[in-house]
């Protein structure tokens, strides 16, 4: 009996109408791709080559190369720093031009004015940066971008203010299309790589402009075979710096002081906020609770201490009971009376006298050599802090070393 079954072979049978005539006929189809051998195929995936670049290992010939070309940057730009500053030292024209440009950015000292620093590009990063030393240290400025003063920004630029304009080569187009639109009252200066006003196309164009020269001793790409900006923006940064600090230290009696106001984060900020002098660290004697020593027993010192938040007791103004001879207290000793415990209270004729403005570095360096030489200033010795003949306050050697 015949059954019927679907025929199954491996024939493509490609099914399409009849080609329209004004559609041209379809292409026939392409033949199987022949099947890869497995003897070409890829090495397997954990042979594959890392995507991190092996380490270059000490004393190789890489090595060495790598190290030779950071340390022939970094020489070069020490040269270029080098000879900026011969500059500044010999040259009549760079010298005048950094005296008449501290005139000009200090003329705003009462606050009414700022310094405004304009530069494009590279020499705009470092005008930033600029702006950013200059506020710390309380000298007032702004960055001022050449294109947006253009459309707009110049309304930040008011009748106190001195202008800044960094630019290596002298004649940045930006800078020149801003010029004429600066107030001709208001100082300008100039920091560029030209050791001349005659060569300056921005001095040229507008003759009152201060020149601050930043010039390299030799170019980029003689240096380091590409133009890209390295050792000049390191001219401007440093002049930069220099011009900062300058100023600052004419404005401000304490530059640190005004500083660390500005600056209260980071790890700056709390270098400034540790102990600078003995000042800072001493325990004042009106902030000890005042015990009676006829009458007062150990207990009695223990409660007063332990209730006071430096831990210092005193018997009034001549005999302090320090906190490390306090915790030396034996239990057996609590109804004792505190004048009858030996080394517990301690007369003023014991106390070892030292300023108030030493620095708290130089006073530790000082201690510790004594006690080495001389095996004197045990950690529970006390320490006057004097200002003059007024007692700051006190403090135990121990807690100044620890």
């Amino acid at each position: 009996m015949a059954h019927d079954h679907p025929i199954q072979n491996s024939e493509v049978y490609v099914l399409t109408a009849a080609p329209h005539k004004c559609r041209p006929a379809s292409a026939p189809p392409s033949p199987p791709t022949p099947a890869t051998p497995c003897d070409i195929l890829s090495s397997p995936l954990d042979n594959l080559m890392s995507l991190t670049p092996p380490e270059i290992q000490v004393g190789s010939a890489p090595f060495k190369k790598r190290l030779s070309r950071a340390v022939h940057v970094l020489g070069t730009e020490a040269t270029a720093l080098s000879s900026l500053t011969m500059l500044y030292e010999t040259d009549p024209i760079a010298r005048d031009g950094f005296n008449r440009a501290v005139d000009a950015i200090k003329r705003f000292k009462c606050e009414r004015g700022k310094l405004v620093i304009c530069g494009v590009g590279k020499s705009g990063h470092i005008a930033r940066k600029l702006v950013a030393t200059m506020n710390s240290l309380k000298i007032h400025a702004n960055y001022l971008h050449p294109t947006e003063a253009l459309h707009g920004d110049l309304g930040n630029v008011g009748k106190y203010d001195t202008i800044l304009l960094i630019t290596f080569s002298g004649k940045t187009p930006e800078l020149l299309q801003l010029l004429p639109h600066f107030d001709s009252s208001l100082p300008m200066i100039v920091m560029t790589s030209h050791t001349s006003p005659s060569t300056c196309e921005i001095v040229k164009q507008r003759p009152a402009t201060i020149l601050l020269p930043a010039p390299i001793h030799e170019s980029e790409t003689r240096s380091f075979g590409v133009s890209a900006p390295t050792t000049s923006t390191t001219m401007a940064l440093a002049l930069g710096d220099a011009l900062a600090m300058v100023i600052s230290e004419e404005l401000h009696p304490s530059v640190a002081a005004v500083f660390a106001k500005n600056h209260p984060g980071g790890a700056i900020g709390a270098a400034f906020k540790a102990p600078q002098r003995l000042s800072d660290l001493a325990i004042c004697l009106a902030d000890m609770p005042d015990l009676n020593a006829s009458s007062s027993t150990a207990a009695h010192v223990l409660m007063a201490a332990y209730q006071s938040e430096s831990g210092w007791a005193r018997s009034g103004k001549d005999i302090v009971l320090p906190p490390r001879r306090i915790k030396q207290l034996k239990p057996t000793k609590m109804d004792e009376p505190a004048q009858a415990i030996k080394g517990l209270m301690v007369p003023h004729t014991q106390w070892i006298t030292i300023p108030a403005e030493t620095e708290v570095t130089k006073a530790i360096a000082s201690i510790t050599a004594l006690r080495s030489n001389h095996g004197t200033y045990n950690d529970d010795a006390i320490l006057a802090v004097m200002d003059d003949d007024e007692l700051v306050g006190v403090l135990e050697v121990g807690e100044l070393l620890a």
